[in-house]
């Protein structure tokens, strides 16, 4: 496997808050293991610069690192439920339990894998001539950004291992870019489907609230101040009322990490069969990725791409009812 150095400038701006370095970094999709390794060399306006020093709008920030390009990974042949494919894009329906790309404990069997052994080891080259464009994006399903473009290519976002339904990837750089960006600017339109537990008072609401990591638990993310985190922007509506659970149509306005689960839970409300937010019920998560509107990126066209809702709705559903 090739290693190759990569360089990465960051004009800072936007800032909510006053930040360390490394933390605004982070926040711009570098990861901390990158951060932190030996070789790595971070300049703030020319001159190296310690970790923890503070920054401010308009500093000039340059990263220079180097990666292993593809380590260990292998194309597999991993059935994909296809629901839209040209020449400049994929979308599928990923089934719950499938991980999106590679990470710690999670080297096969992943979209990722499924994708190098459909389209073979080249569409890995987008990515590569790509690197610092695709660094520095905002996270989208699941700040996907604070893994490697190098390990993810053509993925624009992300479902969590276990939410169902509708993900699409791109198959050219160019492509890349002009969907990521949609991303980036929110003009996609996101619609979940879940069942979510207890009786709503509301059949229609919005919840807008900052979500950070907790910093007693690394996996789960909290609702926060204003002066914290990243701004965050759910609506809901039920669609039946059941005697202990709900299904509820959800879409969201922004894509942070966990952001419909965390929302739902401080409503008093978790996704049935969520383990982090919720309490153990003998089931899997009840989220699904049920539609993606999204301009397609060459015709310019809007699609609506649907996945149909999974047959464990039915099954839990049915299964309450006794």
């Amino acid at each position: 496997m090739a290693i190759m150095e990569q360089k990465v400038e960051i004009i800072v701006s936007n800032l909510e808050e006053k930040i360390r370095l490394d933390q605004y970094l982070a926040k711009q999709g570098m990861r901390r293991a990158i951060l932190s390794a030996p070789g790595t060399i971070i300049l703030l306006n020319g001159k190296p610069a310690k970790k923890g020093k503070p920054v401010k709008e308009g500093d000039t920030v340059t990263v220079t690192y180097t990666e292993d390009v593809f380590e260990g990974l292998t194309g597999q042949d991993l059935p994909l439920r296809v629901l839209y494919e040209d020449t400049e894009m994929l979308v599928i329906n990923k089934e719950q339990g499938m991980v999106v790309h590679p990470a710690v404990g999670n080297h096969e069997g992943t979209v990722v894998n499924a994708l190098l052994s459909r389209y073979g080891m080249d569409f890995s080259k987008i990515f590569v001539e790509g690197v610092s464009d695709s660094v520095g994006e905002e996270e989208s399903e699941a700040e996907l950004s604070l893994d490697s473009p190098l390990i993810r290519p053509g993925i624009v976002h992300r479902l969590d291992k276990d939410t169902s339904g509708t993900l699409i990837i791109a198959r050219t750089l160019a492509s890349s870019q002009a969907l990521s960006a949609q991303f980036k600017a929110h003009t996609t339109t996101k619609t979940y489907i879940a069942l979510a537990k207890g009786n709503f008072t509301r059949v229609e609401g919005s919840i807008q609230t900052n979500i950070k990591r907790d910093a007693r638990n690394r996996k789960r993310f909290v609702t926060c101040s204003g002066e914290e985190g990243r701004t965050a922007l759910t609506h809901y509506r039920v669609l039946r009322q059941f005697s202990s659970y709900a299904l509820v149509r959800i879409n969201i306005h922004t894509g942070r990490t966990h952001q419909i689960r965390v929302h739902l839970s401080s409503l008093g409300h978790p996704v049935v069969g969520d383990l982090i937010y919720g309490k153990e019920d003998g089931t899997t998560l009840m989220l699904h990725a049920l539609e993606l509107e999204v301009d397609h990126p060459v015709t310019h066209e809007r699609l609506t791409i649907r996945s149909p809702l999974p047959s464990r709705f039915l099954a839990y559903v049915q299964g309450a009812r006794k």
